[in-house]
């Protein structure tokens, strides 16, 4: 069945791909986006690695390949709430898809405006979405992009289940009280902090006013193509690599390709979740598929495929690419080593089959960055941003490794 979305942030690194993506499957797409994170990148004097077009070069490309066509509305929907609003009482929607959020934990602790504008920009946005739905009573369903960072990462090896904890509560007679609780949240940044904040606005306005809302905590992202977007070159999708924006896997890449070795922070031992690209853009589509009935409790999935520790990542691709591997001071505060074990089984028996880092696309990631490797800044790699005082910024201290 096809719908009516809107994607909110559509011009961003998982937004345009998954715009594409919808687009091809024949639904109705507009884009609304006020191209802040274009504006970031001109803020940090860093660009992605691969070139990216102006949003109406992207548009007009895509119509020619495709023969369909994606409006924009450049909107900034947590400033503008009219200009939202009127929009959605337009369009009418089927369903949103949200990722019209900042997206970068690091970004968000780089400093005091930094952390302001993200909260700023992800909440306002985030509740300017729902209240609007409320007040022009549309029956639309939202479907929003979190991250498994809410979770936090304390090492407990507990499976991390999707959304919901049963619980059994003793009362003061004694008898045990049965409960589904929302899984608690341990953030650790302010981005972190808002999508845990959209995670309880969601909660009430589910509760409160019936809204149909799915929140997808997602993993780390890696790969940059989709099968959309390998179409033409000006449809190729971003490739963040700075200290800020760039993803553990995409630093490491671009590391081996430059000859730099790859710096992992502290002991490497912070297991996180990874999910490809092309997998994010079909879990959204699976999840539009599968929308909660009106009244329903907030549906939640886990969107990942699996879990690496940082250091065995660097190690795969040291050996892929003959790199060296060395070990800095890690600017953030955390663990030095944590499990983590997450449940994906909701997408699981919707048929999400995953894309696995064995699956051996790196090396068509790392073509993308050889071709492009003349647009390498050395300066933008390291990480600048500082979870608290006590923390330096990376620099190379235990020599090199080739483990």
């Amino acid at each position: 069945m096809t719908q009516s979305v809107l994607v909110m942030g559509g011009d961003g690194f998982c937004g345009w791909p998954t715009a594409l993506h919808l687009s091809a499957l024949g639904n109705e797409v507009a884009i609304l986006d006020n191209l802040s994170r274009r504006r970031i990148d001109a803020e940090l004097g860093i660009e992605s690695l691969t070139p990216i077009a102006s949003i109406g070069e992207r548009l007009a490309v895509w119509k020619r390949v495709s023969g369909k066509t994606i409006n924009l509305h450049p909107i900034d929907i947590a400033h503008d709430y009219d200009a939202l609003k009127n929009v959605l009482e337009e369009v009418r929607p089927d369903a949103i898809v949200h990722f019209a959020e900042q997206r970068a934990a690091p970004y968000s602790m780089r400093s005091p405006a930094a952390k302001r504008y993200t909260v700023d920009n992800n909440i306002n946005g985030t509740h300017n979405i729902l209240a609007a739905i409320v007040e022009l009573d549309l029956d639309i369903h939202l479907v929003h992009l979190g991250t498994m960072g809410v979770y936090g990462y304390d090492g407990s090896g507990i499976e991390i289940p999707e959304g919901y904890l049963d619980v059994k509560i003793t009362g003061a007679d004694g008898n045990l009280f049965h409960r589904s609780i929302v899984f608690p949240t341990a953030p650790g940044s302010v981005y972190h902090l808002t999508k845990s904040m959209d995670h309880l606005m969601f909660q009430f306005y589910a509760r409160n006013d019936g809204l149909r809302i799915t929140d997808l905590h997602q993993g780390i992202v890696w790969g940059t193509q989709t099968e959309e977007t390998r179409l033409d070159p000006l449809l190729i999708n971003r490739f963040d690599y700075d200290g800020d924006y760039g993803t553990v896997l995409n630093r490491f890449l671009m590391q081996a390709v430059i000859g730099h070795p790859l710096t992992v922070h502290g002991t490497g031992g912070q297991t996180r979740a990874f999910i490809n690209i092309q997998d994010t853009v079909r879990c959204i589509a699976i999840a539009l598929a599968n929308p909660p009935e009106r009244n329903e409790r907030v549906k939640v999935f886990n969107q990942v495929a699996e879990t690496h520790r940082v250091r065995d990542l660097a190690a795969l691709v040291a050996g892929i690419a003959g790199a060296t591997v060395a070990k800095v001071d890690n600017p953030r505060k955390e663990a030095a080593e944590n499990e983590l074990t997450v449940s994906n089984a909701a997408f699981r028996t919707l048929g999400y089959d995953p894309i696995l880092l064995r699956d051996q696309l790196l090396s068509e990631i790392m073509e993308i960055v050889r071709k492009y490797a003349d647009r390498y800044l050395p300066e933008a790699i390291p990480a600048r941003s500082v979870w608290t005082r006590k923390n330096k910024p990376g620099v190379i201290k235990q020599g090199r490794d080739r483990s």
